[in-house]
């Protein structure tokens, strides 16, 4: 779910450091489901959609930022009414199984799922893959002066020259990739300098605006954004790159959006008949159709012709569970002073 101005962006880090609902067609069985969504509400949709049409299920939808609703599913326990949780990064989905909240899947729907991109407990699957990257305008930043890593965005030269938007829920993922890859001790050096040098943004959406206007030399994005602006403003409207880090750096770190069945569902059945076309051919079909630009998960299921394929892309999988759920990521970027 993405808008603008996201009023739980601040509160989703911030409440990881302290640690609306929208309905979709009606089908025609009288069985329905409660999706939690922290995913793009307009690529959800087109899952529920299609869903229904397929199976007569009804889904409805409360969507907000992931982060918030993860929150919102520890706070309600196993009374929550959700069935489905529907996740834009893996460390909420960690953060729900640490706290013994999920439901093991089938293993016929796990086997559909690279075992990268799903938990080793069988208890979420991966549904789509996002990869970090660096956003730069070209008249500002030649490509031959870009970073090596993201962590020489932290070097006194980038001052004034890199944008991020530390509390949007996609940037903890990277911080936890840097966590992963070099130690919380060289994360929080790293976030120290980042904040000397940052022009700060709300969102992800507003550091590719700033950086495609020429405002700032470079920003930190997950690659979507780029290619949905580039959607937006046509061909003639792009006067920024993109570049990916190179292979094993935090900064080209996957991301996964993934799903999950409550261990507290009282529909379990048709919630992991949501989660299984999620991740089936029909499903996976709809992310590469569509206008959001991430990657099917599933192998053999091709992404949008408007991106270069995965394997081109230079990118860093890092384990969910080295990755973790955000907490330690959070309260590294409040104690380096983007909270306040």
């Amino acid at each position: 779910m993405r808008s603008g101005l996201r009023r739980a962006a601040t509160a989703g880090v911030l409440a990881l450091a302290g640690l609306g609902a929208a309905g979709c067609g009606g089908g025609g069985s009288g069985r329905a489901i409660v999706v939690y969504n922290g995913e793009h509400l307009a690529l959800t949709r087109a899952f529920a959609s299609a869903f229904e049409r397929a199976t007569g299920i009804a889904v409805r939808l409360r969507t907000d930022d992931g982060v918030v609703l993860a929150d919102q599913i520890l706070q309600e326990g196993g009374a929550s009414p959700a069935d489905v949780f529907l996740a834009e990064n893996s460390p909420e989905l960690v953060e729900l199984d640490e706290h013994g909240l999920l439901a093991r899947l089938g293993a016929s729907l796990l086997r559909q799922v690279p075992a990268r991109d799903r938990a080793a407990d069988g208890r979420w699957v991966g549904v789509a893959l996002r990869v970090s990257s660096l956003v730069y305008d070209p008249a500002l930043l030649p490509r031959r002066r870009l970073p090596r890593s993201i962590v020489d965005l932290a070097a006194p030269r980038w001052k004034g020259k890199v944008a991020v938007a530390p509390l949007d829920p996609d940037f903890p993922p990277v911080v936890g990739a840097v966590i992963a890859t070099r130690g919380a001790a060289a994360a929080a050096a790293w976030l120290t300098g980042l904040k000397r040098n940052a022009v700060v943004y709300q969102t992800e959406e507003s550091v590719v605006a700033a950086v495609n206007r020429g405002d700032v030399a470079c920003g930190i994005v997950n690659q979507y954004y780029w290619y949905r602006l580039r959607r937006e403003t046509g061909p003639g409207g792009i006067h920024s790159a993109l570049a990916f880090f190179p292979a094993g750096d935090a900064g080209s770190v996957v991301n996964v959006a993934g799903a999950a069945v409550l261990s507290s569902s009282r529909h379990r059945a048709d919630a992991e008949r949501f989660v299984a076309f999620l991740v089936g051919p029909a499903g996976q079909r709809l992310i590469a159709a569509g206008d959001d630009f991430e990657y099917p998960v599933r192998p053999g299921v091709p992404a949008s012709p408007a991106l270069p394929p995965l394997d081109r892309v230079a990118h860093t999988s890092i384990d969910a569970a080295a990755l973790g759920d955000d907490r330690e990521a959070a309260r590294l970027i409040v104690r380096a002073g983007f909270g306040a």
